[in-house]
This record gives C-alpha cells, sequence and structure tokens, in this order.
C-alpha cells in the first residue's frame, strides 16, 4: 500500500511511525519535517499527503502535529478525505469500519511507540462496515464535499 506522511515536527514517534509502515510493507511517501527541504508547517504538509490520497497517488495517509487536531482539519478541507484522529486503537477501528477514514491524523505528543503500534495494529485490521446505515453516513459525507446535500 502506498501511504503518504506528514508531520511538521521530526519527533521519535514520527520517525517510529515511517519505519513501522515500512517494515508492514508499505511504500512511505514522506512530507513536512519527515522529507529534507520541505515545507514544515502542519497546514502545508498535511494538505500535500492528504491530496495524495484524494487524487489516488497514495491509497491512504497518516499526517502528525503536536495536537493532531490541526494536520486533521487541514487534511479534511482536501474534497475526498475522511481523516479521523485516533488516541487509541479502539478510535482508530471504528473511524475504519463506520467512517471508512482514509487519513489517520495522530498526536506527536500524546502518541507513545506502544500505542503507536496498537493503533495501526487496529487501522489496518479495520475494514470499511457494509451496513446500509454507515454506508449511507460516507455517502453522505462525500456529498458534503461538494455542497451537494439536502435536508
Amino acid at each position: 500500500m502506498r501511504i503518504s506522511v506528514s508531520s511538521d515536527m521530526d519527533e521519535p514517534v514520527a520517525r517510529s511511525l515511517v519505519a513501522a509502515l515500512r517494515d508492514r510493507g508499505h511504500e512511505v511517501r514522506p512530507y513536512g519535517a519527515l522529507r529534507p527541504g520541505d515545507d514544515p508547517q502542519w497546514a502545508v504538509c498535511s494538505e500535500a499527503a492528504a491530496r495524495e490520497v484524494a487524487d489516488g497517488t497514495a491509497d491512504q495517509a497518516v499526517v502528525c502535529c503536536w495536537t493532531g487536531t490541526g494536520a486533521s482539519i487541514a487534511a479534511n478541507k482536501v474534497p475526498g478525505v475522511r481523516a479521523a484522529l485516533c488516541t487509541d486503537a479502539y478510535t482508530a477501528d471504528g473511524a475504519r469500519r463506520w467512517n471508512d477514514a482514509n487519513v489517520l491524523a495522530l498526536s506527536l505528543r500524546l502518541t507513545s511507540e506502544p500505542l503507536l503500534k496498537e493503533i495501526l495494529d487496529a487501522w489496518f485490521a479495520g475494514e470499511p462496515s457494509a451496513d446500509a446505515e454507515d454506508r449511507q453516513n460516507v455517502d453522505r459525507v462525500r456529498l458534503l464535499d461538494h455542497g451537494n446535500t439536502r435536508r
């Protein structure tokens, strides 16, 4: 799987994330502080990683900043992206299952290496739900991307 990864800071957990993804056999495309010479601002690098998901050059992305909030907000501004800020494995599983999230947002401050492994395990084990109500909600979000909602 091709995964774009962005971080606004070169923190140990960000480097561990890249290594863990590569160890799982994924092709990693780094952005921000993870790529020398790249713009490390969280809004810029998160958008770059998310755009790769939206345009199909990446299958998924992981965006990181100190709290994870800014990275998730920036990524979610890209139409076609469903970014989820996950601070634990249960949230990561639910994001994949019920929300069909295609971008994982992480906090550099809160995510330890053991927690990172748990979150990644849950994220990659999770499959989008086939439940009709869950699919309707994801379809509604797709309409929101284009301003095409109805009351």
